[in-house]
């Protein structure tokens, strides 16, 4: 049977003690005349009462030591009770110490798993993309928006085989080299294209899991696409008021100059003066127009609109327009149906752009047929979802359709972007500013609907609005 440590802690206790012992006792025999027997006995019952004195305390000493490793090993958990040795009256501070030093560590250990955990949780709910690299670029730990944006990023991988772009590869390299910070921006073109913004820190020192490195990344992918839209915009302003501006400059200083006695030119140039001069008018309109209504596009209007009266007005507007082109409108709308939650002055707006669509693209001759009524084939049912996705409330749908050429299906996308147009020089003619359609767009979001538009080559289109029901 091995000797336990304080076995063997006895051991050499009762050694130490039975040299002076011994000692002591040979001069008793020596100078006293005690028989050796009874010195043999007298150290044998000497060293068994000591025995019996500094078990207890040996014994007690080895548990505290196990207890000491336990806690330097980190075997004891937060929530577990230490196994304290019993109470010893020569240990008894050493007891009060343990069991003090005990609930100091798990007190310290819970409140670093908390951290821990608090930690972990900031970094896993955080909105952009976070990657913790090694010094070798090997992936250790990536939040779920990087994972969402990459891919699995599984721990251990090398981060050039999920992100192959070289702009950001070298930046983390020299990042890793010289202990220093790095921004690059790059593009991730899978699985939709994204310009992204990557800011690399390297920790001073390596720590001790690893990590050598921390990658942040923003999407300034919308940032970009306002700033292109932005200047798409300004050429596009531009360009559109360019021409009928250059026009009315030409015919005036034709009037001023060669035609300035000739009465017939003098007519016609005035007469298209006045027609592209109410096209610059209705462009600057339209233009703030929508300025006015991307304005207040955050807040939702909250008055009620009887959507079958209103157009049966915007209607009875254009049915002079209309007539000139052989044209009828026929409105369709039950006089049951709830009101629409929305803004009567600018859902006038929207219909009445969206008529004046189909009266100038529509055939001649052909009717344009203006539908009303509870939205129930939008593939979501008749109500739409709240935020606890629960019923919040009916829709109405509002369709305007054409007997016209119709729109190719590739172009429809893009039919709602400023300035876009199908056919421009035909749109001009008619007198169009492309913003029509950007403005129905706009006052539908700000109402909290939806705009959809369907068409078929050779047959028409049909544009339909839904907007959410009064009750």
């Amino acid at each position: 049977m091995p000797i336990r440590p304080s076995h063997r802690r006895l051991a050499a206790a009762l050694a130490l003690l039975a040299v002076p012992q011994a000692v002591a006792l040979g001069l008793l025999v020596a100078l006293a005349g005690l028989g050796i027997g009874a010195a043999l006995a007298a150290g044998l019952f000497c060293l068994a009462a000591t025995a019996a004195l500094l078990w207890p305390h040996l014994r007690h000493l080895s548990a505290l030591a196990r207890q000491a490793q336990a806690l330097a090993a980190e075997r004891l958990s937060a929530d577990s009770n230490p196994p304290l040795p019993a109470r010893s009256v020569m240990a008894a501070e050493l007891d009060d110490a343990m069991a003090e030093a005990v609930r100091a560590w798990r007190q310290r250990r819970m409140e670093l798993e908390r951290l821990v955990r608090s930690n972990q949780a900031i970094v896993e709910s955080l909105p952009d993309p976070l990657i913790v690299v090694a010094r070798d670029r090997r992936v250790l730990h990536a939040n779920p928006a990087a994972t969402a944006l990459f891919g699995e990023l599984a721990a251990g991988r090398d981060l050039i085989s999920v992100v192959r772009n070289p702009a950001l590869i070298e930046a983390i390299d020299a990042a890793l080299h010289d202990a220093t910070g790095r921004v690059v921006e790059f593009v991730q073109p899978v699985p939709v294209e994204r310009i992204l913004s990557a800011r690399v820190a390297a920790l001073p020192e390596e720590a001790p899991d690893g990590t050598a490195a921390i990658i942040a990344l923003h999407d300034l992918t919308p940032i970009r696409r306002a700033e292109r839209l932005r200047a798409d915009f300004v050429a596009n302003a531009s360009h559109e008021l360019r021409t009928p501006l250059s026009t009315l400059i030409g015919f005036i200083e034709t009037l001023r100059g060669p035609a300035v006695d000739d009465s017939e030119a003098r007519t016609r140039f005035l007469a298209i003066m006045h027609e592209q001069g109410n096209r610059m008018a209705r462009l600057v309109g339209d233009l703030l127009s929508l300025s006015r209504i991307e304005l207040n596009e955050h807040s939702a209007p909250t008055g009620q609109v009887d959507l079958g009266r209103l157009l049966n007005g915007v209607a009875d507007t254009l049915e002079l327009k209309a007539d000139e082109r052989g044209m009828r409108i026929e409105v369709a709308a039950d006089a049951a149906l709830p009101p629409a939650i929305g803004d009567t002055d600018e859902l006038a707006q929207v219909f009445q752009n969206l008529i004046d669509n189909a009266i100038k693209y529509g055939r001649p001759g052909t009717p344009i047929l203006v539908s009303v009524g509870i939205a129930t084939g939008n593939g979501k049912g008749e109500r739409t979802r709240g935020r606890n996705g629960r019923n919040a409330r009916r829709q109405l749908a509002v369709a305007v359709a054409d007997q016209g050429d119709g729109i190719p299906r590739e172009h429809i996308p893009r039919l709602t972007e400023r300035f876009y147009r199908v056919d421009a020089a035909r749109s001009r003619d008619l007198g169009g500013t492309g913003l029509g359609l950007a403005i129905v767009k706009h006052i539908v979001s700000r109402h909290r609907g939806r705009l959809e538009i369907d068409s078929e080559v050779g047959k028409g289109s049909i544009f339909k609005v839904l907007l959410p029901a009064a009750n």
